[in-house]
């Protein structure tokens, strides 16, 4: 069973399949399924060995460890886009204090970004070269895809709403962009401390996580064997029960908090 649900849970969606087809969903957010099969592997002979209880606990410890490197891999490549974006946006209004005209500027832009800023910013050049709306064209309306890096970051929706007021005002689209770039870096500045701060509270949520185990380690040493309470005695399966349950629920909701507190990254 834990085998099957190891290789169930490494097959990649139908859709995740079409999405790479076809380049929308970028390397670093695919998955990997030749991992699974090891772990397949490895929980299979637990659960002929140790039992079906520590079969499962095996199995859902492997889903945790990927469903926390899912998150991670998903807020790095939000962050990411964003510093990209950001440095489009230096990019720009250099090009533009530099003469360029708009649409050069956009084309040179898009060249740092990356993912879907890069195809907003394609956009807008081919609009401006074109004459149309560039703030229009730099907040897109179709529904976004899913995925890792698939929203128009903030940096592009700034950067739009910058575009319409000079465009409506008259006024100077480079010196604009350049106090644009210059809030968006004072911003990302401000990010960095908010991550520096909150790695304390992170790490200190892991270690009250783990001090169950410590727990267990130091009652084993001392000639007790909460193993075999803990797993074959059903008033140790309800403990058991209960404290992943309650040690989930708390590193879940220290995350919320910690995200909450840094932001949407």
């Amino acid at each position: 069973m834990a085998a099957a649900v190891g290789c169930l849970v490494g097959l990649p969606r139908p859709g995740g399949l079409r999405l790479e087809a076809v380049g929308v969903v970028p390397a670093a957010s695919r998955r990997a399924p030749s991992f699974w099969l090891p772990a397949a592997l490895a929980v299979a002979p637990a659960a002929l060995l140790l039992g079906p209880v520590v079969a499962l606990l095996l199995s859902v410890g492997t889903l945790a460890v990927r469903r926390t490197a899912a998150v991670r891999r998903r807020t790095a490549a939000r962050r990411a886009e964003r510093r990209r974006a950001v440095e489009a946006c230096a990019t720009l209004a250099g090009e533009l204090r530099a003469g360029r005209s708009p649409a050069a500027a956009l084309a040179v832009a898009a060249e740092l970004a990356c993912g879907p800023s890069r195809d907003v910013l394609q956009s807008a050049a081919a609009t401006a070269r074109l004459g149309g709306d560039v703030a229009g064209a730099l907040l897109p309306t179709e529904a976004p895809v899913s995925g890792p890096v698939t929203a128009v970051p903030e940096v592009l929706r700034a950067l739009a709403a910058c575009w319409t007021v000079c465009a409506a005002s008259g006024s100077g689209l480079a010196a604009a962009v350049d106090r644009l770039e210059e809030g968006l870096r004072a911003d990302q500045d401000r990010r960095r401390a908010v991550e520096a701060e909150l790695a304390g509270p992170r790490a200190t949520a892991g270690m009250l996580a783990v001090l169950p185990l410590a727990g267990l380690l130091l009652a084993t040493g001392l000639g007790a064997d909460p193993a075999h309470v803990l797993l074959h005695t059903p008033l140790g399966l309800v403990c058991l029960a209960g404290g992943l349950f309650l040690d989930g629920l708390g590193l879940l909701w220290t995350g919320r908090l910690v995200a909450r507190a840094g932001g949407s990254g």
